[in-house]
């Protein structure tokens, strides 16, 4: 198959940051394969063999750091330079997304873009981002400097004559779609205007053909090389009105396609050449959720003439019609075969219809033999992503094997045998399309293999077992028990089985005992469950009621007691899978953690409150206040130390060794989001510090000395996304090794591969930092200001330092009371005892 570009090397060119020193780190993906998401357009060059391109919605093959470069609404390649990439990024069009979208300019086939801003916004993740499929955005075959968007929102037409580098409006197209999903949606998703889908197809003839606009894409003109294409036509989003318009004259003006069927969205279209045919697909809904009618027409543009061509959805096919049409192609080098697919069919599967005599008659790749007994007309393989379902053809009604949302569909036009199509889940596709005519049987393979789409929602690396268990959206998680191989069907989870894991925390004293949720989206109604054998089996905790679900989990040290910040019930707590009871003294929205080692403690933080639990998380006190801080993110927990905490927040990192009674605020961040502890690069040392972090920039950085010296370990080819959001967990048995997950473009890890730079020449053994105490301390304005540049506004803000405390004295609870070169107290308060927890630190933990 022609190798469909990745785009995994894509970035854009950006400074490194000056806040911390490097180290060179290598980034590969966790394989899980599939794809795992929707594909919502698969592009053919069409005059470089072998070179085609995959649109994902929110997720595309970019590891830029900027979030909202990762949602990609639409992709043109170049036909006159192969090497000429387009991508129009920006992720929603309503308020969840603030930033104006961008066109990325790619000379080199996709290695490095240059943004080039729009004054409105993109929505790669909007309804209908499978309209007009690539053509929404379109390059000018007959003159490759000249560019056209269809834009979503009501923004119309645009138009580049510079390669992309500006825009301006075409004022004289005449609408700007008018179609909304949902009018009455006040969060402004379903409720913004659907694109203009827009312009030139290349295709080897003198008649290129074009359409979009909530809808087509293709072109017709008899124009020549260096004089920009006459005849346009552009498809629009609208229904009950005009939705297909043409110019004669490269855009100038512009009129109705007369006797077009406006009942219907324009969905897709496209020309096949020899026939001077344009093919167009219709659904009710713009996709790619909705859609239960819709048709499939042609127009003869030498006559000017429509016909109906859509599909007899009889009885033997399920009839009658209960989708509309979506994915549509022509092979180039047979003219009159056509293909379309259904748009939004979930069961019994979904549908394709092949047709050799333009749309006449058609053949569907399954019939009913009689209910319940499916015909399936293909050979059927999933190896290179087993988990997606059993490796055969399966005649079960409703496994939905085909698949579904299935928005594009191309026949390679150097190729009639070889054939994708992508799915809400995969790609699929085969190199024997031919035998569909001839045996009526054809080969489908999954062919996704290197892309991956999920979209991480947590991520743990517990201490034995694997190296890292994920939760996912869409396709529940897994247990990665090997970091380059897919997961099996058999790894596939169940009782309960639900889409989407909200989260997952493991038992620090029994690492195989693993919590996770669900986010509702299971005919079980409850959202909590409970493996024993490291995420090998499950069992339904029965102590969740129904109806609660979403959120983040921990869950206590020895694995009996689960405390859940629920998507909209508060904080609940739970001993032996009892009833779950509300925790009343902490926020609704606090964040949570368990210590790893005391199974009565667990740890929580909301605002600038940091609150701990001695009693099971029945009861939470605060413990200390966190400066300036308003926005609390992350608790991490030593994995063998009781009372080692750290916290980030927007005002930076903190940590405590004691429980929270004190925290010190570490130089260098100023803010940080997500952090992990992983593998000490020594043996018997302090666990390596891994956090999402603004260190002087905003990255990815790793401490091997408790936050005295930083070393960033991305770079500018390898931003992730949001950096704020992305989870990240840590190995604890590989030094160095850091998993990041992602929003749609699966899970990275990263290992050590330069050597690590020398400490800072600024730094020292004694660090100057702030102490915070939940008690007052009262100080004159003579208070010594503390060294440290990083300090926090706190009624007990004080200067102190990490050198040795004074050796008299008691230490308290869980305190540290020994360790190589520790000079304090050894003797632990009554009813603890001073126990080495490894060569460096000694704990008094109870007697």
């Amino acid at each position: 198959m022609p190798s469909l570009s990745s785009l995994a090397a894509l970035a854009i060119t950006a400074a490194r940051l000056v806040g911390a020193a490097s180290q060179a780190y290598t980034w590969k993906n966790v394989k899980i394969g599939g794809g795992g998401g929707f594909v919502p357009g698969i592009v053919f060059n069409p005059s470089q063999k072998g070179l085609a391109f995959c649109r994902y919605v929110v997720h595309p093959l970019i590891k830029h750091a900027r979030w909202n470069y990762w949602g990609v609404a639409a992709l043109a390649t170049d036909p006159v330079q192969p090497n000429r990439l387009y991508l129009a990024v920006g992720e929603y069009l309503n308020s969840w997304d603030p930033n104006n979208g961008n066109i990325l300019i790619s000379t080199d086939t996709g290695a490095t873009f240059t943004p080039s801003p729009l004054p409105f916004k993109v929505g790669g993740n909007m309804p209908g981002r499978g309209m007009g499929e690539q053509q929404r955005l379109a390059v000018d075959p007959n003159l490759n400097s000249v560019l056209y968007f269809g834009a979503g929102g009501g923004k119309g037409l645009w138009k580049s004559t510079n390669f992309g580098a500006s825009w301006t409006q075409v004022t004289a197209f005449p609408s700007v779609g008018t179609y909304v999903p949902d009018a009455s949606d006040s969060n402004g998703y379903n409720s913004a205007p659907i694109y203009v889908l827009s312009l030139p197809t290349y295709l080897p003839t003198d008649f290129h053909l074009q359409v979009s606009h909530g809808s087509l894409s293709t072109r017709c003109t008899s124009g020549s090389s260096g004089t920009a294409t006459p005849r346009i036509f552009v498809g629009v989003a609208n229904v009950g009105t005009t939705n297909i318009y043409m110019s004669t004259n490269a855009g100038s003006s512009w009129t109705a396609v007369p006797g077009q069927n406006t009942t219907y969205l324009p969905h897709k279209g496209v020309l096949s050449p020899s026939e001077k045919v344009l093919y167009v697909s219709y659904s009710n809904g713009a996709g790619p959720y909705d859609g239960t009618l819709g048709a499939v027409m042609k127009y003869n543009i030498a006559t000017s003439t429509w016909t109906d061509i859509t599909p007899v959805v009889d009885s033997s096919l399920g009839g009658p019609l209960y989708y509309g049409f979506g994915g549509l192609t022509v092979d180039l080098q047979t003219p009159g075969t056509v293909m379309v697919a259904a748009l939004n069919s979930w069961w019994p599967d979904g549908q394709i219809f092949r047709s050799l005599n333009s749309g006449s008659t058609w053949s569907p790749l399954w019939n009913w033999q009689s209910y319940p007994t499916m015909n399936k007309f293909y050979h059927y393989s999933d190896s290179l992503a087993p988990w997606i379902g059993p490796n055969y053809v399966d005649g079960t009604p409703g496994n939905t094997q085909i698949g579904w949302m299935m928005e594009s569909l191309q026949i390679d036009p150097f190729d009639g045998n070889h054939w994708l199509y992508g799915t809400g889940e995969t790609i699929y596709g085969g190199r024997d399309l031919k035998t569909w005519d001839t045996k009526h049987n054809v080969s489908i393979s999954s062919l996704a293999d290197g892309i991956e789409e999920t979209s991480v929602q947590a991520l743990i690396s517990p201490p034995s077992g694997p190296p890292l268990i994920s939760a996912l959206g869409d396709i529940q998680g897994f247990v990665h028990n090997s970091l380059t191989t897919p997961p099996p069907l058999s790894g596939v989870w169940s009782n309960p089985q639900w889409s989407t894991t909200a989260d997952l925390d493991y038992a620090g004293n029994a690492p195989s005992t693993i919590v996770r949720i669900g986010t509702g989206d299971s005919s079980q109604g409850k959202q909590v469950a409970i493996s024993n054998d490291g995420g090998a089996t499950w069992a339904q905790d029965y102590g969740a009621a129904d109806n609660v679900q979403g959120g983040k989990v921990a869950i206590s040290a020895n694995g009996d007691t689960v405390l859940w910040r629920t998507a909209g019930q508060g904080v609940l707590v739970s001993q032996y899978t009892n009833a779950f009871a509300a925790v009343s003294s902490l926020p609704a929205a606090a964040v949570i953690a368990s210590d790893k080692r005391n199974n009565s403690v667990f740890y929580a933080a909301y605002a600038s409150s940091f609150y701990l639990s001695t009693d099971g998380g029945k009861t939470f006190a605060v413990k200390a206040t966190l400066g300036s801080s308003n926005n609390m993110q992350k608790i991490a927990v030593h994995p063998s130390v009781t009372g080692d905490v750290w916290v980030t927040s927007d005002n930076g990192l903190f940590h405590s060794t004691n429980m929270g009674s004190t925290f010190t605020k570490i130089s260098g961040p100023t803010a940080a989001w997500q952090m992990a502890l992983g593998a000490p690069k020594t043996a018997g040392g302090y666990p390596a510090l891994f956090v999402a972090a603004n260190i002087g920039g905003i990255g990815y950085f790793r401490s091997d000395d408790q936050g005295t010296n930083w070393i960033q370990i991305n770079d500018a080819a390898h931003g992730f996304g949001s950096v704020s959001s992305n989870p990240i967990a840590a190995d604890l048995k590989t030094y160095g090794r850091v998993y990041i997950g992602t929003n749609g473009r699966g899970i990275f890890y990263g290992d050590v591969a330069g050597t690590a730079p020398p400490p800072s020449s600024s730094s020292s053994a004694t660090r100057s930092s702030t102490v915070l105490s939940s008690s007052t301390v009262k100080s004159s304005s003579s208070s010594v200001k503390p060294s440290s540049s990083s300090t926090v506004k706190s009624s007990s803000t004080v200067s102190s330092t990490t050198s040795a405390p004074p050796s008299t004295g008691t230490a308290g609870a869980y305190a540290q009371c020994g360790g190589q070169g520790w000079t304090g107290p050894t003797v632990c308060t009554s009813g603890f005892t001073c126990v080495a927890q490894n060569t460096f630190y000694s704990q008094c933990v109870p007697s």
